[in-house]
């Protein structure tokens, strides 16, 4: 049973703490592991990277094989039945055309001063995608990472999936043909990040690593950061659904365990206004729970990380949220818009019951690569800017620097910087002598 909260209990605050403070991340320690994977990719690149996937995908594979070959592409992209051709078509649309709107503009201005300034935005010239692998693997993953990145601008964009024993998903290579993806290569774990970090003789390194992964993956992209840029480190999915009694049970019964479903480890709250709601809503997720599929994992994670908690008042349903930061936030009351404006901590929310997170995950249009572990307190779901570059642009007129020239040589004195200062000091003497 998941744990029951209530905000008039004295004992309240103490177990809030503990269900804020659970460890739900399964993060064994594979850094050293990984570490020597990585230096073994760095020393014999292909050869590394093959011998590797041998191991760990039962599969053999050549410099010339590591890429799927466009004819490979093709055949089993004419396995997708119509039908979820149709499903990817719209959702590639509907997510491109979201984070096309996100494009920021260039600016530039002349100030009181006489200087011109401004910004001009850029792509990283490659990237690189981790999708997980195997016929498990989500095509909507790929969708997510790789049609912002193209929106952005980047030239070049490589994905990398593991297939094990050779079996790829035609979904994900459908994905990647929608999406613009222009390498698609069959391997994975932290050697694949490794060799789009550092690049081999067949794979040409990027700039950024995006996509999910397991702990090795996770390990691998910490330890390739600074050599490239990478969108997050993501832990098991979360989701807080805040809402009153005037719902229907069941609904709100599947959108807790349309998360819990994904991972043993994930977590899915529910906040309500009403206990007898409450209560009604864990009735209706064990019924659920008797035919799911995925029962055995979304049981695991409702009993081990779920909970109920009842609030004096939807105002301190949002208290309680921007605490939690949750990844998915669904607002199933009378006025969500009101209430979206309070719940300031989150990595994507969702107004009114008849917008259930699953929308967001396939067909909504926002990225569905987001924070969690309360990491949305300070960090954003990707989007175009994770693959955009902003340089300033400066340039100061003689009359300018007359006027803020002085005033960087006293910062530059002040900091016993001496260079810095004579920089300035020699073109205002040549400018007024």
């Amino acid at each position: 049973m998941p744990v029951f909260l209530n905000t008039t209990s004295p004992e309240f605050e103490a177990a809030f703490q503990t269900l804020l403070s659970a460890k739900r991340e399964d993060s064994p320690d594979v850094d050293a592991v990984v570490a020597g994977i990585i230096d073994d990719v760095r020393s014999r690149g292909d050869a590394a990277v093959i011998e590797l996937t041998s191991k760990f995908d039962r599969l053999e594979l050549t410099p010339e094989t590591l890429a799927f070959s466009a004819d490979e592409t093709a055949e089993a992209v004419a396995q997708v039945t119509p039908e979820d051709r149709a499903a990817l078509q719209l959702a590639a649309e509907r997510i491109r055309a979201y984070h096309e709107k996100q494009m920021p503009e260039d600016h530039q201005w002349t100030d009181e001063a006489g200087a011109t300034l401004g910004w001009r935005w850029s792509a990283v010239s490659a990237a690189g995608l981790y999708v997980p692998g195997g016929l498990a693997s989500y095509p909507s993953s790929v969708l997510m990472n790789a049609i912002p990145a193209k929106v952005a601008g980047v030239e070049r964009l490589a994905i990398v999936v593991p297939t094990p024993d050779g079996q790829a998903n035609p979904l994900v290579l459908l994905a990647a043909q929608l999406s613009g993806v222009d390498e698609i290569y069959r391997i994975g774990g932290a050697q694949a990040v490794a060799a789009l970090a550092y690049g081999t003789d067949s794979i040409a390194p990027v700039d950024k690593i995006t996509g999910p992964g397991n702990a090795f993956v996770a390990a691998a992209k910490r330890r390739v950061f600074g050599k490239v840029g990478i969108d997050m480190i993501a832990g098991p999915s979360e989701i807080l659904v805040i809402a009153d009694k005037d719902n229907e049970p069941d609904w709100i019964a599947l959108d807790l365990l349309s998360q819990a479903e994904h991972d043993e480890s994930a977590q899915s709250i529910l906040i309500t206004d009403d206990a007898g709601f409450g209560q009604t809503v864990a009735q209706a997720v064990e019924k659920r729970l008797e035919t799911l599929q995925r029962r055995a994992i979304a049981g695991a994670s409702w009993r081990e990380f779920g909970a109920i908690i009842t609030v004096r008042n939807l105002d301190e349903a949002a208290v309680l949220s921007n605490r939690i930061a949750p990844e998915h936030l669904e607002l199933c009351v009378a006025d969500p818009v009101a209430l979206s404006e309070k719940t300031i901590h989150a990595g994507a929310i969702f107004l009114g019951q008849y917008t259930p997170e699953a929308i967001g995950d396939y067909v909504g249009g926002p990225n569905h690569v987001l924070p969690t572990a309360r990491s949305a307190r300070f960090s954003s779901g990707l989007s175009v800017m994770d693959f955009l570059k902003r340089t300033t642009l400066s340039q100061v007129t003689p009359e300018a620097l007359r006027a803020i020239g002085p005033a960087a040589e006293t910062l530059a004195q002040s900091e016993s910087l001496e260079a810095h200062g004579l920089s300035v000091t020699a073109r205002l003497n040549r400018l007024n002598g």
